[in-house]
């Protein structure tokens, strides 16, 4: 049994006091008069109030409501550090919001104060040909960075379902993981973020160069220690992948699939397994047969050289490809919308007392999987996405889960764990509950070094506490 409860009953203790009327007036004035309007009507806050949170019903009824007291756009590095500036002669604290595509209410003001909205720092501003090292700034969006970077022949190595939508800094700041997983690992591996220019809000705020060491502690930090106003990071050469459903009639041969085509020298970017009740209720590609809700279904994003090994292998595997498309070239979703969290949303928008769970399977993971699905019936539904962990091939699992109450989630928590299931919580609110549960110190010495009054989204970094 884990020796505290995973669910949070109510927001993090010691949280500071809202602005009062004077510090927001005085801080509504300093922006003006840097060019810079302020946003303080009710509708113009409440646009600026909401992330993905509304997945866990854990989350919603804390963060709720929950919004800054006034806003602020910005398009360059220094109209963020004239915010920064004036957020810390007020003593206003500041949350940054990016895309607000994330779900554990990152960018949810627990203390009102100042939320800087990023969307306007958009510039690729440069890459290297040689390399394909880029630097972009945070309010970039996934999809527009990725076909600018196709121009030079690279992509982007690792991105979130949303990436139509999401934003890099908020990516960087809030996501782990994504498509590209099963290749690259995850978005804190050494590799991937190689520097950062972040604005401190320490007394006399400053606009910074870090290096790869310097910038880690910063990365998924939910920007409690730094703001992000460019990022430097590594992409990989473009491929033309093809989208790929294979489709099988039993669970045990779709997770004997899932283990062994990563374990190949196929070059893949994403696996996806879905048990048949998640299937029949997704909206495929056009052209792609629906599911019937007795097939289980693998996606697959693949290089073209892997079709004629995958065409001979799919009978000895006992699978059927039954649909495939280039990436980019299908019509109604791409592949790539029907994984990872957007599974949940798609299964959500029909039934909404569903919620869900992160867990990275222990290896074989066919008892831990046995063991829960036999316990927990048609209350959890079955969800693999295919990752490299710690150099390792690894399958984790994003279950859709049946909300009965808090007691009913907290005891399939604790039998995943029993199992040996490493739980990623999306109903936590911290940075350290939301990832591997313990405070990572790297990360709080930052915030003393670039946070010292605690102003940046103040509630999210348990270690601060």
């Amino acid at each position: 049994m884990h020796p505290t409860p995973d669910l949070p009953e109510a927001l993090p203790a010691g949280l500071p006091a809202p602005a009062s009327t004077e510090q927001l007036d005085g801080l509504a004035h300093d922006l003006r008069a840097a060019g810079m309007k302020p946003l303080r009507s009710a509708g113009d806050l409440e646009g600026l109030a909401a992330d993905g949170f509304v997945y866990s019903p854990v989350l919603q009824p804390l963060l709720c409501g929950r919004r800054a007291q006034i806003g602020v756009a910005v398009s360059s590095a220094e109209e963020v550090l004239q915010v920064a500036t004036a957020c810390v002669r007020h003593g206003v604290s500041l949350t940054v919001r990016g895309a607000a595509t994330g779900n554990y209410g990152q960018c949810i003001p627990l203390a009102g104060g100042l939320l800087l909205e990023t969307s306007g720092l958009k510039r690729l501003r440069h890459v290297d040909d040689s390399s394909g090292v880029f630097t972009a700034e945070p309010g970039i969006v996934l999809s527009d960075l990725d076909q600018q970077l196709q121009e030079h022949g690279r992509e982007l190595r690792l991105v979130p379902s949303t990436m139509r939508t999401a934003s890099l800094g908020g990516y960087v700041a809030g996501g782990s993981g994504g498509i590209g997983s099963l290749r690259w690992g995850f978005l804190r591996d050494p590799g991937h973020l190689l520097g950062a220019e972040v604005v401190t809000l320490e007394p006399q705020p400053r606009l910074l160069q870090l290096d790869a060491r310097a910038a880690e502690p910063l990365n998924h930090a939910y920007g409690c220690n730094g703001i992000f106003t460019a990022l430097t990071m590594a992409s990989a050469a473009a491929v033309p992948w093809q989208q790929l459903v294979l489709e099988f009639s039993s669970w045990d041969r779709a997770l004997e699939a899932s283990q062994q085509l990563p374990a190949s020298a196929l070059v893949l970017n994403a696996l996806c397994t879905l048990e048949a009740p998640v299937a029949a209720q997704l909206p495929w590609p056009q052209g792609c047969p629906p599911a019937d809700g007795r097939a289980h279904r693998i996606l697959l994003l693949a290089a073209p050289d892997a079709l004629p090994l995958l065409q001979s292998w799919l009978p000895q595997l006992q699978g059927a490809l039954i649909w495939q498309a280039p990436q980019g070239q299908s019509r109604g979703l791409p592949l790539r919308e029907l994984t990872w969290n957007h599974t949940t949303l798609h299964l959500r928008s029909q039934d909404p007392d569903l919620t869900y769970l992160q867990l990275l399977l222990p290896q074989p993971e066919g008892p831990a999987l046995d063991g829960l699905r036999q316990r927990w019936g048609d209350g959890v539904l079955w969800h693999l996405e295919a990752v490299r962990s710690m150099g390792r091939q690894r399958l984790a699992c994003l279950p859709l889960v049946r909300w009965r109450g808090r007691e009913d989630l907290q005891a399939l928590i604790d039998h995943a764990r029993e199992l040996g299931c490493l739980l990623f919580n999306p109903h936590a609110i911290t940075v350290e509950d939301g990832g591997l549960g313990v405070v990572d110190a790297d990360q709080v010495a930052a915030k003393h070094s670039y946070d010292p009054g605690g102003l940046l989204n103040p509630g999210k970094l348990r270690g601060w506490r």
